[in-house]
């Protein structure tokens, strides 16, 4: 049995992974941390969890606590990782991974040095919709991968206060940071990292001190070309989430964060296959970690890809 502990208790504990941990089979969620002693005790409370602190050295200590779950902002995820592993447990890290591509290879480092298990949050990869996409790609249901064309537009958001994802100091970045993990890591997944990649990022609105604009382009070892554009100042009527895969003899297209359907055109037919919403989005990537640590099941997400998409945004947001 795995006896969780999270770290950083908040909004995406709540429904995402949070009660997934006692969901899933030999996995039990035992303790959790916030700073805000209040908000701790009200989130175990609200849960039934056994203990909470508001010290996450206190968690990471408690004996009877065997893996590690750290959601916090990334500024503090490589921290918490290495502490935890310092104390011998395993850690599933939120994404994103942490700050950069050099945070990313310690905390990687001293896993693999320490013998100590560590997964990352990328649990797309687990999810119907992206393992049916991964199915047809490799089964080559549209032939030869050519292009893949990514757009992501949000609205514009002013600065507010408590607002850490478009704080670069305590997330990285702004939005992509934030979100953009999650669709390059499908990249990831689906084709293999990257031979070579460009981009260029720029604040366009003003409204904050990160980036809200970026673009980029990358080349697959097996000759794709991806284009992406991210936007986060647009209005709300031009908000736009589409990928589209396109091969020599049909198109995949889909939503990376909508996860609703795929829309498939082969010779000019179209097929549509949908998905039904998962209640807790992670518990089937929490049911291959718990296997994992479990020694039961091979990494799902491992240290090293993390690494590589931290590395893609660094590469991509890089300033010349």
């Amino acid at each position: 049995m795995i006896y969780w502990g999270i770290i950083g208790c908040g909004d995406v504990t709540e429904v995402k992974s949070g009660p997934a941990f006692n969901k899933v089979n030999g996995s039990s969620l035992h303790a959790v941390m916030r700073r805000n002693a209040t908000k701790a005790a009200d989130y175990a409370k609200r849960h039934s969890v056994a203990k909470w602190y508001d010290d996450a050295y206190a968690l990471i200590n408690n004996p009877s606590v065997t893996a590690i779950y750290v959601a916090t902002p990334p500024s503090t995820h490589e921290e918490y990782a290495i502490a935890a592993m310092k104390a011998g447990k395993p850690v599933y890290v939120e994404k994103p991974f942490c700050m950069n591509a050099s945070s990313a290879r310690r905390i990687a480092e001293f896993s693999k040095s320490h013998n100590i298990k560590l997964c990352v949050a990328h649990y797309r990869r687990q999810m119907p919709i992206f393992k049916k996409i991964k199915e047809l790609l490799d089964n080559n249901e549209i032939g030869t991968i050519l292009n893949v064309n990514m757009i992501f537009f949000q609205e514009g958001k002013k600065d507010a206060p408590g607002n850490w994802r478009i704080d670069p100091a305590v997330s990285g970045g702004g939005y992509f940071h934030d979100l953009a993990p999650h669709q390059l890591d499908l990249m990831i997944y689906f084709f293999k990292p990257p031979v070579y990649i460009k981009g260029v990022a720029q604040n366009q609105s003003k409204d904050y001190k990160a980036d809200d604009a970026v673009a980029c382009t990358m080349l697959f070892e097996n000759g794709a070309l991806f284009n992406g554009l991210w936007s986060f100042s647009v209005p709300k009527f031009l908000e736009r989430d589409h990928c589209e895969i396109i091969g020599t003899s049909g198109s995949i297209s889909f939503s990376v964060f909508e996860m609703k359907k795929i829309k498939i055109n082969r010779n000019g037919k179209e097929e549509i296959i949908s998905f039904d919403p998962l209640q807790h989005v992670q518990q089937p990537m929490i049911e291959k970690v718990v296997e994992y640590f479990s020694d039961g099941g091979v990494n799902p997400c491992s240290a090293d890809d993390g690494y590589t998409v931290m590395w893609m945004i660094d590469e991509v947001t890089r300033k010349y």
